[in-house]
């Protein structure tokens, strides 16, 4: 399992994770196997939105003994029914008693991720303000019992506006191919570069990114129901996620164990199993050009690690101040660039990165500097 660090955290995040929002239907004692097993594999990261109230006990249970190696997001918005089913409110009411019976039944004294929940429409943003919710999760973060604020959307122009506030550590976004190329349904909001745009601010301000919807909805794992006609792999839309700017985690849903061991193939695969270029054959024009570090072009000849070079690049134009003195330490910069064009023939969002090498040295090589 490969782990990466919370920007502005020490927590060491797996890049999978496990979505509990299907595995309601399973029995306890399965919902507390999975959540074992999980942890067993070095899965250490779950979200808890949408299980119902049949998860939290056996969720509980699993962690017992074991609450320092996990992190979970927690939804303040996300309430459950009188039968247990999942459903969500606005009411601060109705989230402090959620709360509470969610803490209670989890065995816990403090949440990791405390989510403000599903702010899609600007409707969301000033029904959390307006109503006290936002309030209420900051004052449980100064209190300890939150240990980092974040939420979740499908929505970029309504996410950027709660990047704005400068609380945020943790974005749940929709991402997978379908989406990004503006071929998945009402969830797939924005365009290719707006979205592109949210995940490299994210990648700027230290914000990371979990990820919800990596197979659009199990569509992108059959040809007849792939918006391109083609089906990827699960590992190629995992590898997909994890490719994109900001993210630490792919958290896709599980129903039952057999659907855990299918997902715990991908720490265990091969590069091969998970590469992705072919979705180069249905790239639309709106995302031609944009780098998304994914290093598909390797390997480079001359050394070149195109996709940190890139990165620190967009960094730097986004007014990183630091990306110019994270590029001048690179023992290979893009100078070094031999013009063989394979990585031309590599990169499936057809970025010209020969020509792009030239562009990158000569902005660096201008003395761009940090204040």
């Amino acid at each position: 399992m490969e782990y990466r660090k919370l920007p502005r955290g020490t927590e060491l995040i797996g890049t999978l994770g496990l979505g509990m929002g299907g595995i309601q239907k399973c029995s306890p004692e399965e919902i507390e196997a999975v959540v074992s097993r999980a942890i067993e594999h070095g899965i250490n990261f779950f979200d808890l939105c949408a299980g119902g109230k049949s998860v939290y006990e056996p969720f509980g249970k699993a962690i017992a003994g074991k609450r320092d190696k996990v992190y979970f997001q927690l939804h303040f918005g996300a309430v459950y029914k009188e039968n247990g089913e999942y459903g969500w409110s606005r009411n601060l009411k109705t989230i402090k008693n959620t709360f509470e019976w969610e803490m209670k039944a989890l065995g816990t004294d403090y949440i990791d991720f405390g989510f403000l929940h599903c702010i899609d429409e600007d409707s969301d943003l000033n029904d959390i303000i307006n109503n006290g919710i936002l309030d209420f999760v900051k004052d449980l973060k100064e209190k300890g019992v939150v240990r980092h604020i974040g939420f979740s959307s499908h929505t970029p122009s309504v996410a950027n506006k709660l990047l704005d506030t400068g609380i945020i550590d943790l974005m749940m976004f929709s991402v997978n191919p379908a989406y990004d190329l503006e071929r998945g349904d009402e969830y797939g909001i924005g365009t290719t570069n707006e979205r592109a745009a949210l995940m490299r601010r994210c990648e700027k301000e230290g914000v990371g990114i979990s990820v919800m919807k990596p197979f659009h909805g199990g569509q992108l794992l059959a040809d007849n129901t792939s918006p391109f006609k083609k089906a990827l792999t699960k590992n190629q839309c995992i590898q997909y996620c994890l490719d994109r700017p900001a993210v630490l985690a792919v958290v896709p849903g599980v129903r039952n164990l057999n659907d855990l061991y299918e997902l715990l193939k991908y720490p265990a695969s091969k590069p091969d199993e998970r590469d992705y270029s072919l979705i180069g054959e249905f790239t639309p024009e709106s995302a031609v050009g944009n780098c998304v570090y994914c290093n598909h072009c390797q390997p480079c000849p001359a050394g070149i690690d195109i996709g940190i070079v890139n990165k620190y690049y967009d960094l730097s134009l986004a007014g990183d101040k630091m990306a110019a003195n994270h590029y001048d330490k690179l023992l290979i910069k893009a100078d070094a660039c031999v013009k063989c064009g394979h990585c031309d023939k590599r990169c499936p969002f057809k970025v010209k990165q020969q020509a792009k090498m030239q562009i990158i040295a000569d902005y660096f090589g201008k003395g761009v500097k940090n204040d």
